[in-house]
């Protein structure tokens, strides 16, 4: 959420910012709310007027009535009744204007960064950097639920039965290696200096509203009937949502934190075959990132999240590439985001395995989260990145292991937590 002050003194940025990603419909609201904030302003200033005009009018009242002049003390206490109801009417002004400024202010966008890319969508996202040759082998690279069904690891149709499409039963060692990916991830981050967690995974509906706009929110989030309960859809929501309204002293940032839930999505809209089996699921587990820092520090934050996923991948030999999301790719709260994707040796493609963004301060100031410096009080900044979410992370893993002979290797990294073994075999 932008500041009011910084709305009210530069509102073509803020319709610039608008046109440039491509939300023109939102382009009344930047007046609509500069009208509003005038108006409040007048009410609060009244308000303010009337209030030392009724502590004034008391003081005098009590001298009047001490010399005995009852009959013009009578009149100005007449004079701080009307005051009064007149007073309790601007209050309520305040109030309705107040929440009418803060619904717009949610729903008009975060100033990008400079450096982000003009793009309508995902489409026109640009490749960064490549880490890792990508390879395609001579034998053909089975769909990742065969490879997976060969090892006895999967079973989609009793999944199907239980729960209806979107879920899936891992099994065997499919199963152990999906635990295995999510405990090298934590450990890898607590070598990085993070503090593990496992955060609640409901939140209610003030975190949700800090953490994600209502677009997000209404695509992404499954509400818990007649309860003010959601279930996460990334832990980064409680993650971020622990240090709700919080003031945190200067030298105690930055707050770095990694993660392990499960998360729920309704992935509407999601079809296509690359899309059935374990890539696009309504529930996962994941291992995420978050860093609650100064304002200055926070780009330094990014570069390191990003390369924190990057290097994880390619410690279990998986090809990836960071891109550059565009300004129509990126949430209304991001200021600037960056995808990483893992290789397909299958698709002969990329495809996303994780996100990083950074919010700036727009989580912090729908939140309440404050930093005490020395130049006084002001709002931190939020950063979140995915370290790993198996089991679409085991699409690369299985794909780029997976030999001539339908064994798939294990890389070194990973095989203390898989027992000592080296490869799964059909």
């Amino acid at each position: 959420m932008l500041d009011i002050k910084f709305l009210r003194e530069n509102p073509e940025i803020v319709k610039q910012n608008i046109r440039n990603k491509f939300q023109d419909h939102k382009l009344p609201l930047v007046d609509e709310v500069i009208r509003l904030d005038e108006e409040n302003r007048k009410a609060i200033g009244e308000a303010n007027d009337l209030r030392a005009n009724r502590n004034k009018i008391s003081g005098e009242i009590g001298k009047l009535m001490r010399a005995g002049k009852k009959e013009e003390a009578m009149k100005l206490k007449e004079q701080v009744t009307k005051d009064s109801e007149r007073l309790s009417e601007l209050e309520t002004i305040e109030t309705d204007l107040a929440a009418r400024i803060k619904k717009i202010m949610m729903t008009i966008p975060n100033i990008i960064d400079p450096s982000v890319p003009i793009g309508k969508d995902d489409s026109e996202n640009v490749e960064i950097e490549r880490f890792g040759e990508p390879v395609v082998p001579e034998f053909e690279v089975p769909y990742h639920t065969q490879i997976m069904e060969s090892l006895h690891g999967i079973d989609l149709d009793a999944a199907g039965k239980v729960a209806g499409n979107g879920f899936y039963y891992l099994m065997g060692d499919i199963a152990r290696l999906h635990s295995a990916v999510i405990s090298y991830a934590r450990d890898f981050m607590i070598d990085k200096g993070f503090t593990y967690c496992v955060p609640p995974f409901m939140i209610r509906s003030n975190v949700v509203t800090g953490v994600m706009s209502f677009d997000e929110m209404d695509a992404m989030m499954y509400k818990i009937e007649g309860e003010d309960l959601y279930l996460i859809g990334t832990s980064e929501h409680s993650m971020i949502g622990k240090f709700i309204d919080t003031l945190t002293k200067e030298e105690e940032l930055p707050k770095t934190l990694t993660s392990y839930s499960p998360c729920f999505r309704k992935e509407k809209g999601a079809h296509g075959i690359e899309e059935r089996g374990v890539y696009r699921i309504h529930q996962f587990e994941k291992q995420e990132m978050i860093v609650v820092c100064k304002p200055e520090d926070s780009w330094g934050w990014y570069n390191k999240m990003w390369s924190y996923t990057v290097e994880l991948f390619r410690s279990l030999d998986i090809p990836v590439r960071t891109l550059e999301c565009c300004s129509g790719d990126l949430a209304d709260l991001k200021v600037k985001s960056c995808d990483v994707e893992a290789w397909s040796p299958r698709q002969k493609k990329y495809f996303e395995v994780g996100s990083c963004s950074n919010l700036g301060d727009a989580q912090a100031r729908r939140l309440g989260i404050r930093v005490n410096g020395e130049k006084g009080k002001y709002f931190a900044h939020t950063l979140n990145n995915t370290v790993v979410a198996p089991p679409r992370m085991l699409i690369a893993f299985l794909e780029n292991n997976l030999q001539a002979d339908g064994s798939v290797r294990i890389p070194e990294a990973l095989r203390p937590y898989m027992g000592g073994k080296s490869e799964l075999r059909p």
